[in-house]
């Protein structure tokens, strides 16, 4: 085992030529980051899911109540054991040729038959009252994280000078603020990691998961190698859209129409602007090109650049979903169909909606921060109609 982390830790892998894991040993005179750190991150991550389990029953479910967010879940289907018995023992989407035999078995119209599927798969979706609560705790915590990372930065050198981010490494002591900010945004996306498996499924969970293994792979191999400064303006970048997101879901549940298209319309701009305009000027600007001319190459730098631009990617495939969302809210003023939707829409009918109602329905079920993200990248809400 001793081998294989010695193999793995290599530092002419790692780090550039000149540094070694001995310069980022901390001293008596200045703290530098230790790999021993991101252990805290785990017992961290049980703590703040505890949190929100308390905070959404406690906090968040009283004030959902108290705005009058519908507590129920969608229709029930009618109860059928034979149906029942399909759906819960053989399949819960039946084929043409088991629906025609279900027909005649109950005598039944098929139509009826997938309505009553239909029903009885919505029927396991979460109500609208759990979606609040969950948004209100993730717009909570991105709101505290933001926050704090735009007061923190607002102190340091590198937040309009990127080449401060390279001056004087590896030596550049690990300030408590920073290290602070560091293992709480680690222990939220952990957090994140294991919590996705029981929160709100939807269908991008592929694409979520992707990404919350790419931000904690970055976070991680930047804290061990002290690479924190422009780790720290990535994380800020990345919660900025999230907190809106988060916001106007709450207020799409909550049934407020105009204010939801506003933060819709705000997160689309805030999140087009920062991940596709300041993210590539700004963050794979100093890591592509100012990094190599301050620090040389060394394998670990096509490491990081690739995970960053696999984010990148990322970036440029929600934000086509965002824009596709609203040109069809805006030029057809209808509501475009929600490929990731919560709640399954009829197949045999069509609804036509205000244009208001189509701009924040298409873009939060056509988006994804996200933060969650970002840092829950764009964890989009279910559309109003569907409730």
């Amino acid at each position: 085992m001793a081998g294989i982390l010695a193999w793995f830790w290599n530092e002419r892998f790692w780090l550039p030529h000149n540094v070694t894991w001995a310069d980022l040993q901390s001293t008596e005179e200045a703290a530098f980051p230790q790999a021993e750190d991101l252990y805290l991150a785990f017992p961290l991550a049980f703590c703040i899911f505890m949190v929100r389990l308390l905070f959404e029953r406690f906090i968040a479910k009283p004030c959902a109540l108290g705005l009058k967010v519908q507590a129920n879940g969608p229709q029930k289907a009618q109860p059928n054991a034979i149906l029942e018995k399909v759906f819960t023992a053989i399949t819960k989407h039946p084929d043409e040729k088991r629906l025609e035999g279900l027909s005649k078995q109950l005598d039944w119209d098929v139509r009826s038959i997938q309505r009553w599927f239909r029903q009885r798969r919505n029927q396991e979706k979460p109500s609208t009252l759990t979606k609040f609560c969950e948004s209100m705790w993730r717009f909570t915590f991105y709101l505290y994280v933001f926050t704090y990372g735009v007061r923190f930065l607002r102190k340091t050198p590198w937040l309009w000078n990127t080449r401060q981010c390279w001056n004087g490494y590896p030596y550049q002591p690990l300030m408590p603020d920073l290290h602070y900010y560091y293992i709480v945004e680690l222990s939220f996306y952990w957090s994140l990691m294991f919590s996705q498996f029981i929160d709100i499924k939807r269908k991008d969970f592929g694409i979520m998961f992707t990404h919350h293994i790419v931000t904690v792979t970055l976070i991680t191999f930047s804290y061990v190698t002290n690479l924190t400064r422009v780790g720290t303006l990535t994380l800020c970048l990345h919660d900025a859209a999230d907190v809106v997101l988060e916001a106007a879901k709450m207020a799409n549940y909550c049934k407020c129409q105009k204010l939801s298209d506003l933060l819709f319309l705000t997160f689309a701009i805030v999140f087009i602007v920062s991940r596709l305009g300041i993210y590539p000027l700004w963050v794979l600007n100093t890591t592509l090109f100012e990094l190599y001319e301050a620090l040389g190459n060394f394998p670990a730098l096509w490491v990081f650049n690739v995970l960053l631009v696999i984010l990148q990617i990322l970036h440029c495939f929600w934000s086509y979903l965002i824009i596709k969302a609203a040109y069809k809210a805006i030029s057809k003023g209808k509501v475009a169909k929600d490929d990731r939707s919560d709640i399954e829409s009829s197949s045999d009918e069509e609804e036509t909606v205000p244009r208001s109602k189509t701009l924040h329905s298409t873009i939060t079920a056509n988006g994804t921060g996200g933060a969650n993200g970002t840092n829950g990248y764009l964890t989009g809400g279910t559309c109003s109609e569907e409730h």
